[in-house]
C-alpha cells in the first residue's frame, strides 16, 4: 500500500491483498500487547522510584505532627521517635542501595556486551589450530582493558594480533577499537604481513588526531598531552599451512613455544622462547621504517603450542616484590603430559594470580595457540600420488 502525493492511498501488488493486510494488523496488534507488560513495569519503577520515598517522609512527617508520643519529653517517648525516625531513614537507604544495584546491573550488562563486540571471544578451532584466550583489566569495574588479541584464518594463513596499549583500564579502549578494527579488515586484504602493520599504523595515526583534535581542536596535536605519549605494542604472527611461522614486532613480548616433550636428543627443552633481534618501535610513538623484514620463528608442529602474552604476566608481583617467573610456571605447566590450550591457560591464570596475591596491577591478556592439524610425511603423500597416477 502506498501513500501519493495527494495524500490517497493505492494498493501495490500481492501486498495490498485484504488477506496480507489483515496479516500485517493482526502482527502489529500483538507487537503491541507485547510491548504493554513492559510499559507497565516501567511506570511501576517509575512510580516507586518516586513513591516510596514520599512515603517514608510522610510517615515521618505525620507521626511527628500527629502523633501525641512525639509531643512528649520524656525519655521513652524520645526513645520511641528516635527509632521511627531511624526506620524511615533506614528504608530510605535501603530504597536508594537498591536502585543502586539495578543501575550496576544494567551497566554491567552493556559492559559485557561491549566486550564481546570489542574483544569477542576465538573461536575453539581456527584453521587446524585449537585456541584459547582470556584477559581482565587492572581496573576492577572494567570488564575491557587495554590488551587485544584476535586469531583469524585466512587465505594466507591464520594471523594472530597480540597488544599492549599504553596504560590501561576504560581510557585505553578506544585505541584497542582502533586497531583491532583495522586488522580484522587487513588481514583479508593485504597477502603479506607488511601490509598488515601499514594498515594497523595508518589507522593508529588517525586515531591520535582524532582524540588530539576532540582534545585541542584549536590545535594540532600537543607535545605536552596525553595524546602524544599514546602508543600501542603489537605482535603480527602468520602461520601457514605447513606450520611455518612468521612475525613481526614493534615493542612487544616474544611468544613461548611449548612442547610435550624434550625434542630430538633432549637438546630443546619443554619451554622455548621464541626471540629473535631486535623490535621495531611501537605504533604511535615514531614512524616505522621503510623495510619491514619479517622475522622466520621457526615451525609450529603438530602437537606444539604457542604462548603468547602481554606484559603484564611477567611484570606481576607478589608482596616481595619478586616478578611472576613466567618460564617457570609454563615449564611446570607441561612437563610430562600433554596439555591443551585450555588446561595451559588455567593453570597459568591460577598460578598468576596467587602469586599476584589475587589482582595484579596491569592489565593481562594470554593467547594459547596448539598446531591440531595431521602431520603428512612428504615421501608417504609423494607415493600416494604417485600411485594414484596411471
Amino acid at each position: 500500500m502506498i501513500r501519493t502525493k495527494g495524500g490517497s492511498i493505492r494498493r501495490s501488488g500481492t501486498g495490498g491483498s485484504p488477506r496480507a493486510l489483515g496479516r500485517a494488523r493482526a502482527r502489529a496488534r500483538r507487537r503491541t500487547r507485547a510491548r504493554r507488560p513492559c510499559r507497565s513495569r516501567q511506570r511501576l519503577r517509575r512510580v516507586l522510584a518516586l513513591g516510596l520515598p514520599t512515603a517514608w517522609g510522610a510517615i515521618a512527617i505525620t507521626y511527628k505532627l500527629t502523633c501525641p508520643l512525639a509531643q512528649q519529653n520524656g525519655l521513652g517517648a524520645r526513645i520511641a521517635t528516635c527509632a521511627v525516625f531511624f526506620a524511615v531513614g533506614t528504608g530510605l537507604m535501603f530504597h536508594v542501595r537498591r536502585g543502586l544495584l539495578r543501575e550496576l546491573r544494567q551497566i554491567r550488562k552493556v559492559a559485557g556486551a561491549t566486550q564481546g563486540v570489542l574483544l569477542r571471544p576465538p573461536p575453539p578451532r581456527v584453521d587446524g589450530l585449537a585456541v584459547a584466550a582470556a584477559q581482565f583489566s587492572a581496573d576492577r569495574g572494567a570488564g575491557v582493558g587495554g590488551d587485544l588479541y584476535e586469531v583469524i584464518g585466512t587465505e594466507y594463513g591464520v594471523r594472530v594480533v597480540m597488544g599492549d596499549v599504553r596504560g590501561h583500564g576504560l581510557a585505553a579502549i578506544g585505541t584497542v577499537a582502533a586497531v583491532l578494527g583495522s586488522f580484522r579488515e587487513a588481514v583479508h586484504d593485504e597477502p603479506e604481513l607488511p601490509g598488515v602493520l601499514r594498515r594497523l599504523e595508518r589507522a593508529m595515526a588517525r586515531h591520535l588526531r582524532e582524540r588530539a583534535k576532540a582534545e585541542h581542536p584549536s590545535s594540532a596535536l600537543d607535545p605536552d598531552g596525553s595524546v602524544a605519549e599514546e602508543f600501542v605494542t603489537v605482535l603480527l604472527l602468520e602461520i601457514a599451512r605447513d606450520g611455518e611461522v612468521r612475525a613481526l614486532n614493534c615493542g612487544h613480548p616474544w611468544p613461548y613455544l611449548l612442547r610435550t616433550d624434550a625434542g630430538q636428543g633432549g637438546v630443546r627443552g619443554p619451554v622455548e622462547h621464541l626471540g629473535h633481534g631486535d623490535p621495531l618501535p611501537p605504533l604511535g610513538l615514531f614512524p616505522l621504517p621503510a623495510d619491514l623484514p619479517v622475522v622466520p620463528c621457526g615451525r609450529l608442529l603438530p602437537g606444539e603450542t604457542l604462548f603468547l602474552h602481554t606484559d603484564g604476566v611477567e611484570d606481576a608481583r607478589d608482596g616481595g616484590g619478586r616478578f611472576f617467573p613466567l618460564t617457570a610456571a609454563l615449564t611446570d605447566t607441561v612437563r610430562d603430559r600433554p596439555a591443551s590450550p585450555q588446561a595451559v591457560l588455567a593453570a597459568l591464570l591460577t598460578r598468576l594470580l596467587a602469586h599476584a596475591d589475587g589482582f595484579p596491577g596491569d592489565d593481562v591478556a594470554v593467547l594459547v595457540l596448539r598446531n591440531d592439524r595431521v602431520h603428512t610425511p612428504v615421501g608417504h603423500s609423494e607415493s600416494a600420488a604417485q600411485h594414484s597416477t596411471p
